[in-house]
């Protein structure tokens, strides 16, 4: 027997958390085979790991990949971190379902931030047709599919109107998620901060989490609150889970947001011990950064987000609706997380626009835009760019702290998300968070390698065999026998980010192999023109 593939002469570190020790390792049509001291038997092909750790592939909890991947299959900046598997449909949007009638309004909606979509056909309107389309059109890392809310509100529900479903309306809602569940979804999504999910109350959430309890998935949010409220928040995810009675409940890029908040993951990490000692299932990722990533309509309060994005555009040129924002942002909203109020004008940077007049400006905070622009203050120049850009652009918020981003890396129910988006290297797009290039290279080398707050073992098992376990994906997230070969070959030495908040589209070092389903896809530290990726349908 030969082998398509062995792995000779690195240091293993399979997933468990356990210690790193010296093997090979056979592949054949995608698995792994053999672990042994020493394969005898020749393959096709042969990688020397000398100096270098091998351990599995690793799992991105959270991403938005499903907004580039139509677009934008090769997903260059998550593979060249080593990511192989991604979870997507995360905070709420996914890309199914679609409403038949609504799919120009859909693609009317991304295109805003992403002007490919202009000329792109929807062909889908089920979960179960998008599973097929995206699996047709293949990827080079594994797809974990979960559906989003926020679609089926708009499918089946009250959509942007800020009111509780009918019971008509509730029962088309649950119909969409039984048929994305049956797809093979691995749970539902939500994003409470975001319109017009941030209408919806407690009670609808839990009325469509006890369909995906039925089929024994997950509930993940970005948590209606990050700040002041976070408690509350955390509290409202602990009752959806205990009422639905879903398997678990998973916090989207767990943070400390607002710099009078800022300490508070102290008492965020008490309470999901204390839930998961009392027997409700609670885990959390986190991507190890200071600052968010968002739109800039998100910045502004609930109220004018109601009636979809083509209102919100109208409402917003007339001076009596930026003096209410404005005001509303000084004083607050009770419930409403405050981007601004809790970090100031100054914190926010435009990262990516679409209108030609403001793209010399991506990557400066608005304090600096009304400078450069010679605008009166930073509120003329975020309405004047949300009106120019048909609230297109996206920003980066500066409201985090070290302590806070240490503690939660070091939590007992910790893994890793990017966030992010696998898109290819173009500065063009705009300065999109350095978090898309560079979040598990950079827990590697500076959490790891120069701050020790985590074991290398103990790092990896939080982005491979934990994740793999929250999910039920029984044969991936260990370097183990019949298990499938998603493998990733780095420098522990070297391994580090490169991406910058200033100049995002830049590769790590150190990381010169990938392996997914056994086929190499990095290869020398560039990526082949390989699609091994398979869509992962939960298990039954």
């Amino acid at each position: 027997m030969s082998y398509d593939l062995i792995i000779r002469n690195g240091r293993i570190i399979d997933g468990t958390g356990n210690p790193w020790y010296h093997s090979e390792i056979a592949i054949k049509n995608g698995k792994i085979i053999k672990i042994r001291t020493q394969i005898e038997r020749e393959a096709s092909r042969e990688i020397d790991a000398t100096g270098m750790i091998i351990c599995p592939g690793f799992i991105d909890m959270h991403s938005h990949t499903d907004f580039i991947l139509p677009i934008f299959n090769k997903v260059e900046s998550f593979v060249r971190q080593g990511i192989t598997t991604n979870v997507i449909g995360m905070c709420g949007n996914s890309f199914a379902p679609i409403h038949p009638d609504r799919v120009e309004e859909f693609r009317k909606f991304y295109t805003r931030t992403i002007p490919l979509y202009a000329d792109y056909v929807f062909t889908w309107n089920s979960f179960r047709e998008y599973l097929e389309k995206i699996e047709k059109d293949q990827c080079p890392i594994n797809t974990v599919p979960v559906v989003g809310f926020e679609n089926v509100r708009i499918a089946g529900g009250p959509g942007y109107e800020n009111r509780p479903p009918t019971p008509d309306e509730l029962k088309k809602m649950k119909e969409y998620i039984v048929e994305a569940m049956e797809a093979g979804a691995f749970g539902m999504s939500t994003g409470l901060i975001y319109a017009p999910q941030v209408f919806a109350k407690t009670e609808e959430i839990v009325e469509l989490a006890k369909v995906i309890a039925q089929y024994g998935g997950l509930y993940f949010s970005h948590i209606r609150d990050e700040g002041e409220f976070i408690i509350d928040a955390i509290n409202e995810l602990i009752k959806i889970v205990e009422k639905s009675g879903c398997r678990g409940g998973h916090i989207a890029h767990h943070k400390i947001s607002g710099k009078k908040n800022w300490g508070k993951s102290r008492d965020t990490l008490k309470l999901i011990e204390e839930t998961n000692n009392r027997g409700i299932s609670i885990t959390y990722d986190q991507y190890p950064y200071n600052r968010g990533f968002t739109s800039l309509t998100a910045i502004i309060p609930p109220w004018i987000h109601e009636g979809g994005p083509d209102v919100l555009l109208e409402r917003i040129k007339q001076i009596s609706t930026q003096k209410r924002i404005k005001d509303d942002i000084e004083k607050g909203i009770k419930g409403w997380e405050n981007f601004v109020g809790n970090n100031g004008l100054e914190s926010i940077y435009i990262s990516s626009v679409v209108s030609e007049k403001w793209k010399d400006i991506e990557g400066k905070s608005l304090t600096e835009i009304s400078q450069i622009k010679g605008l009166k203050d930073e509120w003329e120049a975020m309405f004047s760019i949300i009106i120019d850009d048909e609230g297109g652009s996206t920003i980066t918020v500066e409201s985090m702290r070290e302590e806070d981003i240490q503690r939660i890396i070091t939590g007992r129910y910790h893994m890793v998300g990017t966030d992010g988006l696998g898109i290819p290297n173009r500065p063009s797009l705009g300065k999109y968070h350095p978090r898309f290039y560079g979040t598990y290279p950079r827990i590697l080398g500076r959490y790891v390698r120069e701050q020790k707050l985590l074991t290398m073992e103990d790092a990896i098992r939080r982005m491979t065999s934990f994740p793999a376990m929250r999910l039920g994906l029984t044969d991936r997230g260990l370097i183990k026998e019949n298990f499938w070969a998603d493998i990733v070959i780095f420098n522990q030495d070297t391994v580090i980010d490169k991406a910058t908040f200033e100049n995002p589209h830049q590769f790590p070092e150190g990381i010169p192999y990938v392996i997914v389903n056994g086929v190499i896809v990095i290869d020398n530290n560039k990526q082949k023109r390989k699609f091994p990726g398979r869509v992962l349908r939960r298990p039954l």
